[in-house]
């Protein structure tokens, strides 16, 4: 059976005391929020857009848990050892979460050590999203015991997400759901899944693959989340609600005052609501089927950010019999299919950046410009190559004349073609494929780094090395496959079987070498050369990938043994036979 939230409708905080209480919690906890010399609050942080598109954000903008932690945050205490509860219970996480939650964040801090992304972050979203994963209750390996789903985004009080994994992710073929411990919609899954466990599989609902994927997702842009604006903007983007910033706020400054390790399956579970619906306890549901509203629980004692502890069940409005009003069309709804707009050919060598950008324009029917629609682009294919930012996604708001320019691409070591595929957020509508390139690395110009003239005596050993610098249009060409040849003239580039070599690993003579590199600097070294007993003048060709071509002389030539020629010297007593000067 899947463990369900059941939660009904986001936005509300559930009480005006838990509202006031959120609020003062935000003022006196949230980094970035401060007080004027009136003692007025002050945000500097960024405000959510009213205009964003759910399924834009990695929750689809789903209810959330809005217990408050203490107003007395726990002192620091151990993590390691034999975990104990000490403190107040709303600071212990479970362990194996807690381990996922660090690790995300180890990983992070040496894929993107830019972002600084504190792992408390992760457990301030987890708290709120999941309760920590139901009060910890995974296994081992970091699966949670029973799915944890959110409701139907059916437009039901919340946002309208269509069915876009065919229910692979949370069982629902009609309309999706957030799914795990970190409440990712299954759209966003497809794209910001990733494997933290390394069992070689990406599962919403194992806490390793979700915080790590939480991680990644808080981290693109470049952000820097230990500036206020940035943190601000990644929460935001996890759902788009000024209450959600304020508690995930709330709940990370409390943890990085200080938490502990607990057993799994131990934790406090949540007991309050966004969609203004009490109980702490799973909900049974078969998968594919739509959430059930269930009859808020009366809480006996007070609760953080609950009713002040009231015993009264609340009144159930009765249902309105006014029609909803059709909505206006969003700027998504009115795209109709995307154009190319101008993109060249995208063709690059093995490590290095394409040129060219992809761009593309979003459409009405009529040919209309759509501004303010996301655009995603994906890279498709076996392919290392990825885009600026070290992803394979990248999602662009459309500009004011409805195109949008994906980052620059950055060719892998992979040779070959793959494809960048185009697409809008969250409208059904045929993409764009884009083709690119990997070419081998090449070099157009080879030459010797040295002058000295090659020769040897037969069966000798040359004294020199051959040393030659590749580059490309005047660069430093690296990495590039060489080949070396000792050939029979400049006009046969048959292999030559006579004169000096090269020796394989058992001595014996090789006169071809294949599998040759320059190094970072351009600069490819040959082995040492050995000449056999043909004399006369040889040649060596050395071919990169690209073209270059060099052709290096060497000579075999015996040694001179004919004596010098000593000068005639006088008769002793004798004059020289030349006449002395002016005779």
């Amino acid at each position: 059976m899947a463990a369900q939230f059941g939660r009904l409708r986001k936005g509300a905080v559930n009480t005006t005391v838990a509202a006031v209480v959120v609020a003062a919690l935000a003022a006196s906890q949230a980094p970035g929020v401060t007080t004027d010399d009136a003692g007025r609050k002050v945000t500097t942080g960024t405000q959510p857009s009213p205009d964003t598109p759910a399924e834009n954000s990695a929750t689809g903008n789903s209810p959330y848990y809005t217990d408050l932690p203490p107003l007395k945050s726990p002192n620091p205490s151990p993590t390691t050892g034999t975990p104990v509860t000490q403190g107040t219970s709303e600071a212990g996480i479970p362990a194996t979460v807690l381990d996922a939650y660090k690790k995300a964040a180890n990983a992070l801090q040496e894929s993107k050590p830019g972002c600084n992304l504190p792992w408390e972050l992760l457990a301030a979203i987890g708290k709120v999203e999941s309760g920590q994963a139901r009060g910890g209750r995974v296994d081992a390996n970091g699966n949670t015991l029973s799915k944890i789903l959110g409701p139907q985004l059916n437009g039901n009080g919340f946002a309208s997400i269509s069915d876009t994994d065919g229910g692979a992710y949370d069982g629902d073929s009609s309309y999706d759901r957030a799914v795990g411990p970190m409440q990712f919609i299954p759209s966003t899954w497809e794209w910001a899944g990733r494997d933290g466990n390394g069992d070689g599989k990406k599962d919403p609902n194992n806490v390793y693959d979700a915080a790590l994927a939480a991680g990644h997702y808080l981290c693109r842009f470049g952000w820097d989340l230990s500036t206020k604006g940035d943190l601000d903007s990644a929460i935001l983007s996890y759902n788009n609600s000024q209450d959600y910033l304020n508690l995930v706020l709330t709940w990370l400054e409390y943890y990085r005052k200080g938490t502990h390790e607990i057993p799994d399956g131990t934790g406090t579970l949540p007991a309050d609501r966004s969609d203004d619906t009490a109980g702490a306890s799973p909900t049974p549901t078969t998968p594919g089927s739509p959430a059930t509203p269930t009859t808020p629980s009366s809480p006996s004692t007070p609760r953080p950010g609950g009713d002040g502890g009231s015993t009264s069940p609340k009144p159930t409005p009765p249902p309105s019999t006014t029609p909803p009003a059709t909505p206006a069309p969003t700027p998504t709804d009115t795209v109709h299919h995307l154009e190319d707009a101008g993109t060249a050919k995208l063709s690059a060598m093995a490590g290095d950046a394409f040129t060219e950008k992809i761009t593309a324009r979003a459409e009405t029917k009529a040919g209309k410009a759509v501004p303010k629609v996301r655009i995603r682009f994906a890279i498709i294919g076996a392919t290392d190559a990825a885009f600026s930012t070290g992803e394979k996604y990248a999602t662009v708001l459309t500009n004011s004349i409805g195109e949008a320019v994906a980052p620059a691409l950055k060719a892998g070591e992979n040779t070959g073609e793959f494809v960048v595929r185009t697409t809008v957020v969250g409208r059904t509508v045929s993409g764009l494929d884009y083709t690119a390139t990997v070419t081998e690395r090449a070099a157009d110009t080879l030459a010797r780094t040295g002058e000295d003239a090659l020769t040897c005596t037969p069966g000798g050993e040359f004294a020199d090395q051959v040393e030659v610098k590749a580059t490309y249009k005047g660069a430093v060409a690296d990495k590039v496959a060489a080949t070396a040849t000792f050939i029979k003239s400049a006009d046969d580039a048959t292999e030559n079987d006579k004169g000096p070599y090269f020796k394989d690993a058992d001595g014996k003579p090789v006169r071809t070498l294949t599998g040759l590199t320059t190094d970072a600097k351009g600069l490819l070294k040959l082995p040492k050369l050995y000449a056999d007993d043909t004399t006369g003048t040889f040649l060596l060709r050395i071919n990169t990938a690209g073209g270059a071509t060099l052709t290096v002389e060497l000579k075999v030539a015996a040694a001179d043994t004919s004596p010098s020629p000593t000068p005639s010297e006088p008769a002793s007593g004798t004059d020289s036979a030349s006449p002395s000067p002016g005779v």
